[in-house]
């Protein structure tokens, strides 16, 4: 196998992988069923990933990379502060049956057990928190935002969300997703200093 076929053969098995996980959750996946749903042998799982731990760690870290690669369109954008803000609070939101949402709950799950899922989901976590402060901290030496702790606020904010997004996308009804983008925008104008209607 040529380096490029082993390289596409890669991503394709993470894809396939991705999608077996949001079907039978991290915990019930197993390299079988990876290799049965790619049409390949195990052997090749394992010649790609060694461990089914590893499997599980890359598949998580190719799903969560989709949408860090959107919240870095919005970092790395020429947008104001206020307006990369508004992005992050929306890109953060659960929509529909939320596939990345069940991927990060079921990750973050599996984290207590797995070192290898841990310390990918730890990375990957830490990643939304340090993009945000950068926002705020931007925002603040343009006087966008008042706040003494742009990383303190960053923590909060997403701790925030993530407890809404995990009520949003485990439980039916518990709250909707216009409760969750009004609570999320009164705790980030507080942290921030704003007007709630700022963030809308």
């Amino acid at each position: 196998m040529t380096r490029r076929a082993a390289e596409i053969r890669l991503d394709a098995l993470l894809r396939t992988a991705c999608d077996v996980i949001a079907q039978r959750g991290l915990a019930n996946t197993r390299t079988a069923d990876v290799a049965q749903a790619a049409g390949v042998s195990q052997a090749l799982v394992f010649y790609h990933f060694a461990t089914k731990e590893r499997l599980l760690a890359q598949a998580f870290a190719y799903a969560a990379e989709q949408d860090l690669a959107r919240l870095d369109a919005v970092t790395q954008s020429n947008a104001s502060p206020l307006t990369k803000l508004r992005r992050i609070l929306r890109l953060y939101t659960p929509t529909g049956r939320s596939t990345s949402w069940s991927m990060w709950i079921d990750g973050w799950s599996e984290s207590l057990r797995t070192p290898e899922l841990e310390k990918v989901s730890r990375r990957l976590d830490l990643r939304w928190r340090q993009d945000l402060a950068e926002v705020i901290s931007d925002g603040v030496r343009e006087g966008v935002f008042e706040c003494a702790d742009p990383a303190g606020a960053a923590w909060r904010i997403s701790a925030v969300m993530d407890g809404l997004a995990v009520q949003l996308a485990v439980h039916d009804r518990v709250i909707s997703r216009r409760q969750f983008a009004e609570w999320v925008r009164l705790v980030a104008a507080r942290e921030l200093g704003l007007d709630p209607a700022q963030l809308d």
